[in-house]
């Protein structure tokens, strides 16, 4: 198991900057977002418009019995529930491409970036812990920005809309009905915050998890081999309990969450209700009115509740944005200069044509090389090795064979001194023209997945 990777503690504050990064991603798909803002929009719309229709028909055709007109208005009603549909059609369609465009976009740009990083970087980070950022990150970002753009935008227009119509009808109604909203922000802070840190936790130990999968799969025939069957379970199991208890209380806090918010929503409710009856007995309230006060006291708390979550999330998705950027803004400790790429070009953009011929001669001059600083594998190493020349290191374990054959593929470089690749340091060449002209055998070979004609046609 790793034990020298230790995950970082993230920002628990709004990072504006992490944002305006992350919404680099979102500039392709500026248009669908305006779009899918204008139907969120239209739909809080007809929300709204809905209970001021009940209180049309209630007060007009309802009391009276009076049915002129009934006809204009059926059709009207039914032209708002034909839109109100073809609204949720388009939001739907259009939030469900751009969370896949934006989940394909991040993943794209991280596995581009992996191609890119140095050897040593996948030396101190786990691959359970580069899965979790390039599938369940990646994932959670793209359906954060998409649904909780929906989720803001009608949230928030419909609470706007349903305050303004309701201090229009009865100021003094409106004003006791949302008497209880202070009480319920508070309370969505505080426990959305608890929920949040429960499943900061999760998130966390399910990449420990993760990473436990990874190693004990592709390490079984070591484990077995060492009899460790017993001790990874035991280091396994201490993951998974982490995990089930931050799991567990993260549920406790979701389960009393809902209860108070829609106790809170059912006072605010028996409020409208209350002081709305006293008004209609006193007819200083038409039923009608009543009616749409009880319906928007209803409406007003769902996207309340919604926002709180979006809100929680935002945590929950700055944290994926930052896991995902230590990864993408990580430096190669090897890389070509500007000069070299500019000559040779890089890996996803090769100039071939400019490639000069490889004879082979590889020659070590007082090379010194450590993993660790301050524990030198190589110190004043010297090698000459001539073209066509057939050599061949022996020696004990650790000695340094596989770390000659590492830098002289360029997968590392000297600390100190330099490798030259036919009498010219290998640092003014392409590492692409390095590796294209080098063939590597690895000790243990790695079969992808596929046939055994992929895999010799992959070499």
């Amino acid at each position: 198991m790793n034990h020298a990777f230790e995950e970082k503690e993230y920002s628990k504050r709004f990072d504006l900057a992490l944002w305006k990064k992350l919404l680099t991603f979102c500039k392709p798909y500026k248009k669908k977002m305006i779009l899918l803002g204008f139907f969120m929009l239209s739909l809080a719309g007809i929300d709204v418009l809905f209970p001021l229709m009940s209180k049309y028909a209630i007060d007009n055709y309802v009391i009276p019995g009076n049915t002129d007109g009934i006809i204009w208005y059926a059709i009207v009603f039914l032209a708002m529930v034909v839109v109100q549909a073809l609204n949720i059609f388009f939001f739907i369609d259009i939030a469900g491409k751009i969370e896949m465009y934006l989940t394909y976009d991040i993943r794209k740009k991280g596995f581009l970036h992996l191609q890119e990083l140095s050897f040593n970087y996948y030396d101190k980070t786990p691959v359970g812990w580069l899965m979790a950022r390039m599938t369940s990150d990646s994932q959670r970002l793209g359906s954060f920005i998409s649904w909780g753009l929906v989720d803001m935008v009608w949230g928030g227009s419909l609470m706007i809309l349903i305050s303004i119509v309701m201090l229009i009808m009865n100021l003094k109604l409106a004003l006791i009905t949302m008497t209880v909203v202070p009480v319920l922000v508070i309370m969505s802070i505080y426990f959305q915050k608890m929920i949040l840190k429960a499943y900061r936790k999760v998130r966390k130990t399910n990449s420990k998890i993760t990473g436990a999968f990874n190693e004990g799969i592709s390490g079984a025939k070591t484990t077995k081999t060492l009899v460790r069957e017993s001790e990874n379970l035991k280091e396994f199991q201490v993951h998974t309990t982490d995990m089930y208890n931050s799991s567990v209380k993260a549920a406790i806090f979701s389960s009393l969450y809902l209860p108070a918010i829609l106790t809170l929503g059912s006072i605010g409710t028996g409020l409208a209700l209350w002081f709305g009856g006293e008004g209609v007995i006193a007819g200083v309230v038409t039923y009608g009115t009543l009616v749409a006060f009880i319906s928007y006291s209803v409406q007003f708390f769902e996207p309340l509740q919604e926002m709180a979550r979006v809100f929680a999330e935002l945590q929950n998705a700055q944290a994926s944005a930052e896991r995902i950027f230590s990864m993408i803004d990580e430096v190669p400790q090897i890389k070509d200069n500007s000069q070299v790429t500019q000559e040779f070009g890089s890996i996803m953009k090769m100039k071939q044509e400019n490639w000069p011929e490889i004879k082979g001669g590889i020659t070590f001059e007082n090379v010194t090389f450590c993993y660790k600083e301050g524990e030198n594998i190589l110190e004043n190493f010297q090698l000459d090795i001539k073209a066509g020349e057939t050599i061949a290191f022996v020696g004990e374990t650790g000695s340094g064979k596989s770390t000659v054959v590492n830098l002289a593929c360029r997968f590392y470089e000297p600390t100190r001194g330099s490798i030259k690749i036919d009498g010219v340091d290998y640092r003014e060449r392409s590492m692409l023209w390095l590796h294209s002209n080098l063939g590597y055998v690895l000790q243990t070979p790695h079969l992808f997945s596929g046939t055994i004609k992929d895999n010799i046609a992959y070499g």
